[in-house]
């Protein structure tokens, strides 16, 4: 079961990132990474519909996060870390991309990944990084002209254990899983199955910078644990229906994926690895209330203080959880208040491995790395978002604290989203020019959508969508 505003061209910093001109990417050779520099292991930790209010460093108590809490302690937390989608895919693609969901072809949950598309895989596998995913790869349908959908294993990793399909993920005790290109029998619990398998891959590894992206599929429904997990839960919330206890399932599943995640930096510690490893936690989106999260998320309030949820582009849709550890580089026992894109995270992470700023991949989001490591502010940027699929049609613009919300083809709201987190007061009325600007910005940046990412939209207005399971 269970963040005075300076003037801004229309799409002005967009303008100055330019896209991504030719996928080609250089040999392995030609841009080795040397095992006896000081290229950092990476570890990515992304997990699934997990809302800002579900962790212990956010402020949950009703259940424990101590690893993650220990994580967050030892690194930096950011309070404003925000998705690029209010669902899977598209974040997923935009993180991995470092492209917004308009430019990587990925725009709704139905899409698939384009394989011109460089991740960070492939661009540190051709620095000399070993690559691995374990868990969740949220593929789409074949993309017009092909005959399947794009792998992992052509995304620039050179090793898979999970689920391709979004429907897939929704069971935590898989029957099957792919190993590779193969199906294979499995038995067990998805997470544990997927962190022994990064717990190998780690150990396999050492005396090679590696990059892992651990995609685990909790707290996403199906709402289901193991009875042991969930009998310290049992009576501590209301049930609608005690013999299906679906809120302390939910914090039962929270509180595994913390255990097995605290597996994970354990081996990390034992092996003298962690101080040679950047660890980023994060989530793909904020909390569901979709039909079959059965209300355990709106029972525990999981994307509070923030207003909506995912498929929503309210903060609590797009602001998630977020931690980063890198022992000597980020600093530690530090909150952070810069705000973080998850396009940002490409580039950066391409950064801490030591990638050229002149390197080939021309991205939406920036290299944050000096601002992560605490030397610099957030760079002074218009920030855009759009989620105009499975029947749903809401645009967004921030910049700074303050942030454009368009839903339903015209209704405009101006929030500061640092003094009204919950989104609240509607200040649109005080600032008639600023939000006529972020009106212009955002009707610019669709303008640049991409063929590649147009493709499998409608005729009419773009964005609108047929729908599909995440």
């Amino acid at each position: 079961m269970l963040e005075q505003l300076s003037p801004l061209h229309p799409l002005g910093a967009f303008l100055s990132i330019p896209l991504l001109c030719a996928a080609v990417l250089p040999s392995a050779g030609d841009h080795a990474v040397d095992p006896r520099q000081s290229a950092p292991n990476i570890i990515c930790i992304l997990t699934d519909d997990l809302g800002w209010g579900d962790v212990g460093f956010n402020g949950r108590r009703e259940w424990a996060t101590p690893n993650l809490d220990r994580l967050a302690q030892e690194g930096t937390i950011f309070r404003r870390w925000y998705v690029a989608s209010p669902v899977c895919a598209p974040s997923r693609a935009a993180l991995l991309t470092g492209k917004y969901t308009i430019h990587c072809g990925v725009p709704g949950n139905g899409d698939d990944l384009p394989a011109g598309e460089v991740t960070i895989a492939e661009a540190l596998r051709a620095r000399g990084y070993t690559t691995a995913l374990f868990g969740k790869w949220h593929r789409g349908g074949p993309r017009e002209g092909k005959p399947d959908f794009v792998h992992p294993l052509d995304q620039g990793f050179d090793e898979f254990l999970g689920f391709t399909s979004a429907t897939e993920a929704w069971e935590h005790f898989p029957k099957e899983l792919w190993h590779g290109r193969e199906k294979r029998a499995v038995q067990g619990h998805s997470e544990s199955m997927f962190v022994d398998r990064s717990i190998d891959f780690v150990r396999r590894s050492r005396g090679r910078p590696f990059f892992l992206y651990l995609s685990l599929n909790s707290p996403h429904f199906h709402i289901e644990a193991p009875g042991e997990d969930v009998a310290p839960f049992r009576g501590k919330f209301p049930e609608k229906d005690p013999a299906r206890p679906v809120n302390a399932t939910y914090a039962a599943m929270i509180a595994r994926t913390d255990r097995e995640i605290g597996r994970l930096l354990s081996l990390l510690d034992e092996t003298g690895l962690a101080k040679d490893t950047l660890v980023l936690f994060t989530s793909d989106n904020g909390a569901t209330f979709e039909t079959r999260n059965f209300g355990a998320s709106a029972f525990h309030d999981s994307n509070r203080p923030f207003r909506g949820g995912k498929r929503t582009l309210w903060e609590g849709g797009i602001r998630v959880p977020a931690a980063i550890r890198w022992p000597g580089r980020v600093p530690a026992g530090r909150t952070s208040g810069e705000i973080v894109h998850a396009i940002d995270v490409m580039p950066t992470l391409l950064a801490a491995a030591g990638v050229a700023p002149d390197s080939p991949w021309k991205v939406d989001g920036a290299n944050l790395l000096a601002v992560w490591e605490g030397r610099e502010r957030s760079p002074d940027r218009t920030l855009f978002w759009e989620w105009q699929s499975e029947g749903h049609d809401q645009l967004a613009a921030m910049r700074g604290d303050l942030k454009l919300v368009i839903s339903g083809g015209g209704r405009r709201e101006l929030f500061d989203v640092t003094s009204d987190p919950a989104e609240r007061r509607n200040i649109m009325d005080d600032h008639p020019d600023l939000v006529a600007k972020l009106g212009r910005e955002v009707e610019s940046w669709l303008e640049t959508e991409t063929d590649v990412s147009r493709e499998g939209r409608p005729a009419g207005k773009a964005g609108t969508k047929k729908g599909s399971k995440s």
